[in-house]
Parts: structure tokens; C-alpha cells; sequence
């Protein structure tokens, strides 16, 4: 399959996905999601790859989260969604951002700048998580009224989410460290060398006992009811989307002005926190 949206490529025992949107800052639009996971079957079913890394591509970003403005959105930006189409629309960002957590080989997200909103429901879902010295973080949906719509994040880091998400904080990557979401920060100068280091340390681990040990840790979140958290985080975000007006309000300004307009309208509505400036 040629890919429009990403990159692929393997070599050394060591798949890697590039989220190739940059002049988007690698937003996440429906055909990057569906481009993505027929990726990450194609590194799951090849004999020859034990460890996938999921990158962004350009410095700027990891990515910035869902495409607000994508035009194959079913259902423009901002609008209430019906059952139906929350449905599908949650379905298929529901397997992209599970799709990490899913597959039987270990994943690895390379961070590098921005990581905001649904990419950062993505990266926890993944097995590590690696960032260079000037990343940021963010929930940033948080700010227009969303809901998370994989919340994996309290699973990750327990009770500390909780600020992260009720105020949509930026944060960044010593933060994100101190907090445990991310396992290393490394010097933006050797920040690719060292990542593809660990991911060829792990690759010479036998196949059999990745994939075992993997199935093991993920059975442990399963029995202490993961999946049914993620599913209550869903249908939270359904009602956050359907009953309020700064939600709407956010949706009607991209139509009307832009996204440009309508983050702005966004930001000035909360007073930077000393975190943002960190």
C-alpha cells in the first residue's frame, strides 16, 4: 500500500512509522489514522520486526492531536454528533489510539515538540515513551470543552493527571519526566541516535518473550478494568461534546473563521499558568 500520510520503513529488526503531516504539525486526520494502522499490521506480521517506533516528522511536532478542520470529518467540527456517528467516528479514533496497546510487539513513541490532545492519548497507549529536551505536552481538548477520548493517562501516572487534565496545562518534558509519562529525556542533538539505541537493545530480545512479557502486563491493566475505564472516558466525551455551548462556540468559529481564530478565541479565555512559561 503507498502511504500518503506516513512514512515506513524497517531495517535491523526495528519498524518505524512517521507521521509525515508536518506543514500540519502532523495532525491526526482520518486518512493518517487508517494509513497508520495498516502500517502497524504490516510491522506486526513481519517475521523480521520485533520493536516498532512511532515518530513525527519534521522537529516541530510529534503531532498536535486530532485535525479539527479535516474535511473528511462526517460531521464538521463542533456540531452535535448522533449516536450513529459517534459511533463510527469513536470507533476509528478508538482503534487508532488503542491500536499501540493492541499490537503483540513492543511500540515505542519518539517524541519530539508538540505531543497535545489526542496524540497524547496515543502515546500513552504505547508501550515507552521517549522525548527530546524541548518537547511539550499538553490535554489540551480540555480548553474547549472535549473530553478525553482514551484516558489512559491516570493508568500511566495515577492521581497526578488529574491537574493536567482539569486545567489543559501545557507541560514540558522534565515535567512530563518528574511525572513519569515519559521514561527519558534526551539532548535534542542525539535525541534520534539514543531512542533507536534502545529500540535496537530491546529488538535483540527473543521474539517469543517480547510478545509473552508484553501480553502479561497488558493482562494486568485488563484485570483491574482497563478497558471499561477507557470505554466510561468514551462515552464521557460523547456528552461534553453534545451539552456544551463553549464546545459549540469553538466549532462554529473554525467554520466561520478559521482554526487560527478559534484557538486564539481559546487561549484568551484562561490566564497562562507558570507551568506554560516553564
Amino acid at each position: 500500500m503507498a502511504y500518503s500520510t506516513i512514512l515506513y520503513e524497517a531495517d535491523d529488526r526495528v519498524a518505524r512509522i512517521t507521521l509525515n503531516r508536518p506543514n500540519k504539525m502532523n495532525a491526526l486526520s482520518l486518512k493518517l489514522c487508517d494509513e497508520f494502522q495498516d502500517a502497524l499490521t504490516q510491522a506486526e506480521h513481519d517475521p523480521e520486526v520485533r520493536v516498532i517506533v512511532v515518530t513525527g516528522a519534521g522537529g516541530r511536532a510529534f503531532s498536535a492531536g486530532y485535525d479539527l478542520d479535516d474535511p473528511d470529518n462526517e460531521v464538521p467540527f463542533g456540531e452535535p454528533r448522533t449516536i450513529e456517528h459517534f459511533d463510527r467516528r469513536n470507533s476509528k479514533d478508538f482503534q487508532f489510539n488503542y491500536s499501540p496497546f493492541k499490537c503483540p510487539k513492543p511500540v515505542i513513541a519518539m517524541i519530539e515538540g508538540y505531543c497535545l490532545a489526542g496524540a497524547l492519548e496515543f502515546a500513552t497507549m504505547c508501550d515507552l515513551r521517549y522525548c527530546s529536551d524541548d518537547s511539550r505536552f499538553a490535554v489540551t481538548e480540555t480548553r474547549f470543552a472535549a473530553g478525553v477520548n482514551t484516558l489512559a493517562m491516570p493508568w500511566v501516572i495515577g492521581q497526578r493527571c488529574r491537574e493536567l487534565i482539569y486545567t489543559g496545562d501545557m507541560f514540558n518534558s522534565q515535567e512530563a519526566y518528574r511525572l513519569g509519562l515519559v521514561n527519558r529525556v534526551f539532548p535534542k542533538d542525539r535525541f534520534e541516535e539514543e531512542v533507536v539505541r534502545i529500540a535496537k537493545r530491546i529488538s535483540r530480545v527473543a521474539m517469543p518473550t517480547l510478545v509473552w512479557n508484553k501480553k502479561a502486563l497488558n493482562h494486568a491493566l485488563l484485570a483491574a478494568g482497563f478497558d471499561s475505564a477507557l470505554q466510561y472516558g468514551a462515552e464521557a466525551n460523547l456528552i461534553m461534546e453534545n451539552s456544551h455551548s463553549e464546545f459549540k462556540r469553538f466549532g462554529e468559529l473554525i467554520r466561520s473563521e478559521g482554526l487560527a481564530a478559534a484557538l486564539e478565541w481559546r487561549q484568551s479565555i484562561f490566564a497562562p499558568f507558570e507551568s506554560e512559561t516553564s
